[in-house]
């Protein structure tokens, strides 16, 4: 592995702030109705959590797990499925959670997916946005922070399976 160190982007205090705001966007966009979560594994787990403790209508939550990345630091452009859904969405009022949107393509192709079960709604909520890297066009109803082209790891997001467990975004740089 090559030699790298990680520079804080966003601070734990920071990105809680961020997250109680969405709960309470989610949780007034929703009101009277319930929520399916979807968890894009396995970067989105810490940020779909803390999301979820701030949501304060009925909240429900299945797992997906994509990949497009493997160990390298840039996506492959290829999505693959590696697990979907146990529980049907038919009229249900969804949002996908993602941990960072990058090229676009892994969402785009959720999204696609998705929309063919059926759901009574389909959103999309991300924890970081990088609008700089879109190759294909998705609609984000909830962002929680656009952040430049860099390669970021911490709450959830990791550099070949490391860094996933820090409190806060940092930025890795290599030397």
């Amino acid at each position: 592995m090559e030699k790298h160190h990680v520079v804080t982007m966003l601070s734990e205090q920071e990105i809680d702030a961020r997250i109680r705001e969405l709960g309470m966007e989610i949780s007034r966009d929703y009101a009277g109705k319930s929520i399916h979560l979807i968890c894009i594994l396995k970067g989105s787990v810490y940020f779909t959590c803390e999301l979820a403790k701030r949501i304060t209508i009925p909240v429900t939550m299945d797992f997906m797990q994509c990949s497009s990345y493997g160990a390298a630091t840039k996506s492959s452009g290829v999505v693959r499925l590696d697990k979907d859904l146990d529980e049907p969405i038919t009229d249900r009022h969804v949002l996908i959670i993602e941990d960072i949107i990058d090229s676009g393509r892994t969402l785009n192709h959720l999204k696609k997916l998705l929309s063919q079960r059926n759901p009574a709604s389909l959103k999309i909520c991300t924890l970081l946005d990088k609008p700089d890297r879109r190759v294909v066009d998705v609609d984000v109803e909830y962002v929680g922070f656009q952040i430049e082209d860099k390669f970021v790891v911490g709450y959830g997001l990791d550099y070949d399976q490391q860094y996933r467990n820090l409190p806060y975004i940092g930025v890795v740089e290599f030397e």
